[in-house]
């Protein structure tokens, strides 16, 4: 059996995040000038261009997460839609890994990010991931495409064979600190 990979939660920025999407909630100073606003009562940016794919409507989805496993035995990966989530009421640990050429989940860019409240991520198609919480529930925003979320849950409650979605059991032990 191989070395469990051990994976300690890194700090959410947008350099880090880079290979798997994009990080959520930079702040105004990076927002282009022709897309901000900001006076005494509001602020307010352009911050990413959510893309379904082709033909796709854009859902929002309310998640909440109350998994406290360290052991990451499955990764899920979206093939058409990129995904973005957001934690409103605590942080979320997020792990993530690009994909092989061959199209499994590539463990040696596997990495685990500390989302804090208020703050978020937008994946990219084929970004294989994972969320936990340290504690109790976290409730998220969650951006997504319609046709993908009818057809994920028709696999985890029917088993129907999914299309744009796959969740894949990983060949090598993972652990993360919570």
């Amino acid at each position: 059996m191989s070395t469990p990979i051990t994976l300690t939660p890194q700090p959410l920025s947008p350099e880090a995040f880079a290979p798997y999407g994009w990080m959520l909630g930079k702040g105004l100073a990076t927002a282009p000038a022709t897309a901000a606003f900001s006076n005494a009562a509001t602020d307010f940016w352009h911050e990413h261009a959510f893309d379904t794919g082709p033909s796709g409507q854009t859902e929002v989805l309310w998640v909440k997460y109350r998994i406290q496993d360290p052991n990451i035995t499955t990764l899920e990966n979206h093939l058409l839609t990129q995904q973005a989530l957001i934690p409103l009421t605590g942080a979320v640990i997020h792990i993530v890994a690009d994909s092989k050429p061959e199209g499994g989940p590539d463990l040696s860019t596997l990495k685990a990010f500390r989302i804090p409240q208020g703050q978020g991520v937008c994946m990219r198609p084929g970004c294989w991931h994972s969320s936990r919480v340290a504690g109790g529930e976290v409730a998220c925003l969650m951006l997504t495409r319609i046709s993908t979320t009818v057809d994920l849950v028709a696999h985890l409650n029917g088993g129907k064979p999914a299309t744009e979605s796959e969740l894949r059991p990983l060949e090598q032990s993972v652990l993360v600190t919570l």
